[in-house]
Order: C-alpha cells, then sequence, then structure tokens
C-alpha cells in the first residue's frame, strides 16, 4: 500500500528546425544612439536609420529593429531642427543687441 512518486514531466518540445531567430540591425542601434546623443550627429542618426528601414524591410523577416531605426530619424530630425531654432534665435538677439 505504498504509493510510488508520480512519474517526471515529459520533456519539452523541440525547438523548431530551420527558423534563425530575428536579429537587431545594427544600423538601427547606431541610429538610435546617435539619435539620442545631442552633438552634431543627427545626420548620422538619420542616414543610418534610413539604411536600417531598407535592410530589415529586405531581410524577409531576418532582422528586427524598425522600431529603434525610426525612432533615431526622428531624434536626428528634432536634434537638427532645435539647433536651427537656436542658432536663428542667437543671431537675432544678437542683432538685437549690437544696434
Amino acid at each position: 500500500m505504498s504509493q510510488s512518486p508520480p512519474p517526471p514531466p515529459p520533456p519539452p518540445p523541440p525547438a523548431a528546425a530551420g527558423i534563425p531567430p530575428a536579429k537587431t540591425n545594427g544600423f538601427a542601434v547606431a541610429s538610435l544612439v546617435l539619435g539620442i546623443i545631442p552633438c552634431c550627429t543627427g545626420v548620422l542618426a538619420i542616414v543610418f536609420g534610413f539604411i536600417a528601414k531598407n535592410q530589415i524591410k529586405n531581410s524577409g523577416g531576418t532582422q528586427t529593429g524598425d522600431g529603434m531605426a525610426t525612432a533615431g530619424i526622428v531624434l536626428g530630425f528634432v536634434w537638427i531642427a532645435l539647433y536651427i531654432i537656436l542658432n536663428l534665435v542667437g543671431a537675432v538677439s544678437y542683432n538685437f543687441s549690437s544696434n
């Protein structure tokens, strides 16, 4: 009347063969990092972002990072716009103070 222990759980199913996991595109990461840095890297963030989006689109699902590339592009444009606005404000205020 002794009870035997329950049987061990079945092994996990094998991983899907032939389908490699998607990898993050390096240009997407570079675009995001350069978009975060606020010093003259906005143009590179935009260029790398568009390169990454093109590579991801043509990868057939083997690469990810479209959101990072988009964020890098947006941040690059934001930094360039901010740089232009600050330079215009500085130039205008310099002209008013020199008169």
